[in-house]
């Protein structure tokens, strides 16, 4: 795995249709961490899953509806969560937003 450029800028990096009403933008990585930018469109579902990575995300707008293992909260601007690995994890977009994610290890099958 390629290590990313020191300098990124988003305007030249790429979108990724991942779903209905989802995006994403492979920000800086190396082998071992990887951010992720992604925008959701209201109604857009993130499916509940697991990974082996560690993954903390930062809410930059939008409301979303937060479910870690059985427990939901619904999260805004300004808000973060940590997902363990291992641990089942997915979202419902209430309000049209963007997520940064970051992975450890690196998310190998986003490349």
């Amino acid at each position: 795995m390629n290590t990313s450029k020191e300098f990124l800028f988003g305007k030249d990096l790429k979108w990724e249709e991942v779903g209905p009403g989802l995006k994403r933008q492979i920000m800086g990585h190396d082998a071992t961490i990887l951010m992720v930018r992604v925008l959701f469109e209201k109604g857009a579902v993130g499916e509940v899953h697991d990974h082996y990575h560690a993954q903390t995300t930062y809410v930059v707008s939008g409301k979303f509806e937060l479910q870690i293992r059985d427990e939901k909260k619904v999260i805004g601007p300004g808000d973060a969560f940590y997902i363990p690995p291992h641990v089942s994890h997915g979202a419902v977009c209430l309000e049209k937003g963007e997520l940064i994610d970051v992975f450890s290890p690196i998310r190998e099958d986003f490349f």
